[in-house]
């Protein structure tokens, strides 16, 4: 079973604990708190249902550690409501970038592909999923959305994951070594929008974000990390993004209705 590295012995042991992982009050709250998103995406399918149509394009939604298609059911339900045709990983549960996902994914992009270009939406380890194929086929890519990836943390395991990744791992079938780190990396290929809440109990925010661009940006949410999947602001950031007109890219707006439910950034 693979080990867990320990913190770089370079980096300050203050600025450690606020990279490594969130505060302990946000990760033992996580299921309350999942389960209130759950309760507000009930009570918020009237407000959705003014979510911007889509276009009939393709969306392929990625699941995180340890989850499968089913956990992002209801956000896939929501998409293909609104006009898009949307597709689940299909590669059973996400135990991390092992050879058979490594390779599943690849492959299920460039069939999808085929009918046009294919629109991301990761949620946490999915997410970074999400970015390593835009990167590797960003002529296949129309845009990247993540809902939670620390995809900017120099180890994604550096995060309240660990008791789920040591029980994955035993599972595990070593895959691809893990990306460089993301500042050292070429500009990202693709529109991107990265949704976090500073609230999250399971990664750090701050590695879920990074520095804005002409076609790049970081949105804030209230949600737990758990409940990213189910919570209705999150739910209409991916409606929005994914109704853009490709070339036409413009920054995040929250509706006037719904702008007190969006936190400063």
């Amino acid at each position: 079973m693979p080990t867990l590295p320990d913190i770089p012995p370079d980096l300050d042991p203050v600025t450690a604990v606020e990279a490594v992982q969130p505060g302990l009050l946000w990760y033992l709250t996580e299921p309350t708190r999942a389960a209130v998103d759950i309760g507000q995406f009930a009570a918020g399918r009237a407000l959705l249902r003014g979510a911007p149509s889509g276009d009939g394009h393709t969306v392929l939604v990625l699941p995180g550690l340890g989850a499968t298609d089913r956990a992002t059911g209801p956000l896939r339900r929501f998409l293909t409501g609104l006009g898009y045709e949307v597709h689940g990983w299909g590669l059973g549960r996400n135990i991390g970038p092992s050879v058979t996902a490594v390779n599943g994914m690849r492959d299920l992009l460039r069939e999808l592909a085929g009918r046009g270009k294919v629109s991301l939406v990761g949620w946490s380890l999915g997410g970074v999923f999400a970015r390593e194929l835009a990167r590797q086929r960003p002529g296949s890519v129309r845009q990247v959305i993540t809902l939670g990836s620390p995809y900017a943390l120099a180890d994604p395991r550096h995060t309240r994951v660990n008791p789920v990744y040591r029980l994955l791992s035993r599972f595990y079938e070593p895959g691809a070594p893990p990306p460089p780190p993301e500042h050292t990396r070429p500009a990202f290929p693709v529109p991107a929008t990265a949704v976090y809440s500073r609230s999250d109990g399971i990664v750090p925010w701050r590695s879920c974000v990074s520095p804005t661009g002409k076609r790049h940006e970081n949105v804030a949410v209230a949600s737990s990390h758990l409940g990213y999947g189910y919570n209705a602001t999150v739910l209409w950031v991916v409606a929005d993004r994914l109704a853009q007109r490709p070339g036409r890219w413009r920054p995040f707006t929250p509706p006037p209705g719904m702008a007190r439910m969006f936190p400063a950034a």
